[in-house]
């Protein structure tokens, strides 16, 4: 049974108007003993119309302001953890590192949003790749990533790219791009950190949370252990959206834990 939710954005983040209260609040109601908050931080996300200047970026003394009160307010009821998700991009390295040294977080995701300084949610910006030239360049891109950046303790929504396709699931599967995805978790495991299940590929109808079943066993077999949990909620109703099903999913993959972490140190939990 998993209880923590490790993957959440509030109003903090750009693409979230929901007060950190009604996570938490929800979180209670669905019974959780924990849950840590991970706002989007993306330095050098592309300017946009639509999102302005300085979108996925926020203010984080007020932030830890606002998540230390609550954390007060709700001890006793729910541990309360303050995270960050961090967008990774191969010259984001000295900014990733600034804020993770500057600020206290318990957990820090590390995430790629950005793809050839551009971002795929906006397929169009794409136009000229297939689907799978798309992927390609996403999980290159992700390697280059974190072999610039350590300052993360996993890596987020690992095959996030695929719910940007122009045909979601059609060309994608572990053996199509095991090349790349195994440098990919031989990287992270070698650097001592860990991957996530992103419950929220279920929500945009992949069929599986991210990332691929496949990719998980794939992850176990190469020794991997640390792996966390996540509904990457944007409203309160998302929160541990069909964490039935993700603990399913971790045990026919061969993971008899999952992770949590507190002050950026991992703590295994029994499924």
């Amino acid at each position: 049974m998993i209880t923590s939710d490790c993957h959440m954005h509030t109003s903090f983040s750009t693409d979230s108007s929901t007060a950190p209260e009604a996570m938490v609040e929800s979180a209670l109601e669905k019974g959780l003993k924990a849950i840590c908050v991970t706002d989007h931080m993306d330095w050098d996300y592309p300017f946009s119309e639509e999102l302005g200047k300085d979108a996925f970026l926020f203010d984080a003394d007020a932030y830890f302001q606002k998540l230390t009160k609550l954390r007060e307010q709700y001890a006793g009821r729910i541990e309360l953890r303050i995270g960050i998700e961090l967008g990774l991009q191969p010259h984001a390295g000295a900014f990733c590192r600034k804020i993770t040294e500057t600020y206290p977080f318990d957990f820090v995701i590390g995430s790629i949003h950005v793809v050839d300084k551009k971002d795929p949610y906006y397929r169009e910006l794409f136009s000229e790749l297939t689907d799978r030239e798309l992927y390609r360049l996403a999980f290159e891109e992700t390697l280059e990533s974190i072999r610039h950046t350590d300052t993360f303790d996993v890596l987020g929504h690992m095959d996030y790219i695929v719910r940007y396709g122009t045909y979601k699931t059609k060309d994608y599967s572990y053996a199509a791009f095991a090349p790349w995805l195994d440098e990919v978790l031989k990287q992270i495991i070698e650097m001592g950190k860990g991957i996530e299940l992103n419950s929220a590929g279920l929500k945009y109808g992949l069929g599986f949370c991210h990332p691929h079943p496949d990719v998980l066993r794939r992850y176990r077999e190469l020794g991997g252990e640390i792996i966390t949990v996540g509904a990457d909620g944007h409203q309160p109703e998302h929160i541990a959206y069909e964490f039935g099903r993700a603990a399913e999913v971790l045990r026919e993959c061969g993971f008899e834990y999952y992770t949590e972490f507190l002050e950026r140190k991992p703590v295994f939990r029994k499924l």
